[in-house]
């Protein structure tokens, strides 16, 4: 994954108030009316349908004191509409806070931002694995076939997966980089306790349960981990009972190693 920073932070203007917003859309609207005259070519100039146009300024309209729009009926110059001197002295506002906000912007994206850029690039990834974690490799095991790979997650848990040395190779894994982990709920297996127990499962994880949530059938587990990741598990209401799982005990998740899928963002 790249971490060298290859996009830009941008904060659309508007005004937020306790009766409506007045948005850059809007905004955009009310300069197109004072440039065109008309309500009609305002829409047509910032691609707005000419009901939504007129919903639009009415909105504007209730948000404000006095209106910022008024409509010219007929007449010997033809109707129109243009903005009053509340609705200019607005819009001239904006336009000076639009560009102090443009020049704090363009100091935002000078700025180092490269270990930001790489957290904010992950809430972007969706997948329906409940569990996504991530980490850097810290060691690699190639086989005939498989590989081993073990992941250095925050907070000093690790964690083993066993995939195809053939997605090694596609992936790009290799000592130092950077990975997820995705692990569907159903494959986390829960036991009680914190100490570690003899088992084929090559991950072994202890954590407290900090919320469960109850189902027809199933109940979900999860477990806050002594390095600050969550885990969610789903295991039967008849395990839930058996094991009579509570906020606030220790348990342990196991989990297999082929079970755990790794993803990378190049």
């Amino acid at each position: 994954m790249s971490d060298t920073l290859t996009g830009n932070f941008v904060a659309p203007l508007s005004y937020t108030s306790s009766d409506g917003d007045i948005s850059t859309r809007r905004l955009a609207l009310l300069d197109a009316v004072a440039k065109t005259g008309s309500i009609a070519a305002a829409a047509k100039a910032i691609g707005m349908t000419y009901k939504g146009a007129w919903d639009a300024i009415d909105a504007i309209n209730n948000l404000t004191e006095t209106p910022l729009v008024v409509i010219r009926q007929g007449g010997s110059g033809g109707g129109g509409a243009e903005l009053t001197h509340s609705g200019q002295q607005l819009l001239q506002r904006f336009s000076v806070i639009a560009k102090a906000q443009q020049q704090f912007m363009a100091q935002l994206n000078q700025s180092d931002l490269s270990d930001s850029y790489s957290v904010f690039k992950r809430f972007n990834m969706k997948t329906s694995a409940r569990n996504t974690l991530y980490g850097e490799v810290a060691n690699l095991i190639d086989g005939a076939v498989n590989s081993e790979v073990t992941l250095q997650l925050s907070g000093g848990d690790t964690l083993c997966a066993v995939i195809t040395k053939d997605s090694v190779e596609r992936l790009g894994l290799a000592v130092g980089s950077k990975a997820y982990a995705l692990i569907k709920s159903s494959w986390v297996i829960l036991a009680s306790g914190s100490e570690s127990i003899k088992t084929s499962a090559r991950n072994q994880f202890v954590g407290k349960v900090s919320r469960i949530v109850p189902g027809a059938v199933n109940t979900e587990v999860v477990l806050e981990l002594s390095g600050g990741n969550v885990l969610a598990a789903i295991i039967t209401n008849q395990s839930a009972e058996t094991l009579a799982v509570k906020v606030g005990d220790n348990m342990l998740a196991l989990i297999k190693a082929s079970h755990i899928i790794l993803g990378t963002d190049d």
